[in-house]
């Protein structure tokens, strides 16, 4: 089997952040990032699956700066085959569509059997560059993936997703296919200091984003700010009747539709 497992570099969760001087993005203090959590469930499932068959292959990919080979040499030190950079230059916000659109543009010509992601980044929490990709590719999709059995003599895999009210949705889905695995799924493993040693040499292949298809940018970030604390009381005053028509009157005010 050949597997894409895509991984994403994310700001450190307990790491400072301000906005950074134009306003439209932020930048965080020591520059300390992490592999998204979510997306180490995935890794972590396609360890097992080449456990089950021997004989698979695992690529990890990711899109960003050069700061994104770390997260690919980590994978590697998890076990991972292989490493593709999508080398995009620019550090601030880069929406989920034009992430997918690299992405499936690498992925259209190399016949992966199963491409795995996070249910959603830990920065973003979008969820959408999974389902985009599968859109793009036009395979199928399953999102919150939190247990599956592959079938390879059927060519086939049962996945049972995460519903409200602690239910799950089963599906059996013919491969190839594109899954967004959630927290529960398993227990990621460490990277060995051996494996490690050895992610350091391994050569990436890194690619421009500029020459895979351009992606059309349809969001982009205006402005970026911290909410204000502001605490406002209002105390009413006058009779019980003078003081029910001022609080239908508040209440008329903000639920009036804009």
């Amino acid at each position: 089997m050949k597997l894409l497992v895509c991984v994403k570099q994310i700001p450190d969760p307990d790491a400072p952040v301000h906005v950074n001087a134009d306003g439209r993005w932020v930048d965080i203090d020591g520059g300390a990032y992490v592999m998204n959590r979510f997306d180490g469930f995935a890794l972590e499932e396609a360890l097992r699956i080449r456990e089950e068959i021997p004989d698979t292959r695992i690529d990890v990919i990711s899109v960003g700066p050069e700061r994104v080979e770390a997260v690919l040499r980590r994978s590697l030190g998890m076990g991972a085959d292989h490493g593709i950079h999508i080398l995009n230059e620019s550090d601030g916000y880069l929406s989920p569509f034009a992430t997918a659109t690299w992405i499936a543009a690498y992925a259209r010509a190399c016949n992966y059997d199963l491409i795995l992601t996070g249910v959603m980044s830990g920065d973003d929490m979008n969820g959408q560059v999974g389902p985009l990709v599968a859109e793009m590719l036009r395979l199928p999709c399953a999102t919150s993936v939190i247990f599956r059995r592959l079938m390879p003599d059927s060519g086939r895999i049962y996945v049972e997703r995460e519903m409200e009210g602690r239910l799950r949705d089963a599906l059996e889905i013919k491969l190839p296919v594109l899954l967004t695995l959630q927290s529960g799924i398993n227990q990621p493993r460490y990277p060995s200091l051996s494996r490690m040693l050895r992610a350091n040499r391994h050569p990436l292949d890194r690619i421009p984003a500029g020459a895979l298809e351009s992606p059309f940018v349809h969001l982009s970030i205006m402005q970026a700010a911290f909410p204000q604390k502001v605490r406002a009381g209002l105390i009413l005053e006058g009779t019980s009747r003078e003081k029910a028509c001022q609080l239908l009157d508040i209440i008329q005010r903000y639920s009036m539709p804009v």
